[in-house]
């Protein structure tokens, strides 16, 4: 049986750092009909991720510092990138990019310990 941390960095490996390097890479060349669903999802991201932080903050987790990470910097970037659109200015998206590689790094560490 497949441990939840496995998948979860599988998943940041997969689709998330993709994700985020595609925007810093693509910019302004992203299709338009993209930046409503990064503001969506950054919104739904910053809900879930909040809602962990709060849960996480009062049951004395020590895991809440992953959620705070989230809510205060993954999903208010989402947010901006998708609200100004093609006007985001390029630090943005060279934020997107330090996200994406911090992802992958981040993961993909976890990944190989994991499986090894």
């Amino acid at each position: 049986m497949v441990d939840g941390h496995v998948i979860l960095a599988l998943f940041h490996v997969i689709f998330v750092a993709p994700l985020f390097l595609a925007i810093g890479i693509l910019r302004t060349s992203l299709p338009a009909w993209i930046f409503p669903a990064i503001l969506g999802l950054g919104i739904v991201l910053f809900l879930y991720q909040g809602y962990k932080l709060v849960t996480r903050l009062l049951a004395g987790s020590g895991g809440a510092w992953i959620n705070a990470i989230h809510v205060a910097v993954v999903a208010p970037l989402l947010i901006y990138i998708g609200w100004m659109a093609e006007g985001s200015p390029r630090s943005a998206f060279e934020l997107a990019l330090l996200v994406g590689f911090a992802a992958l790094g981040y993961h993909g560490y976890n990944l190989i310990v994991a499986l090894s």
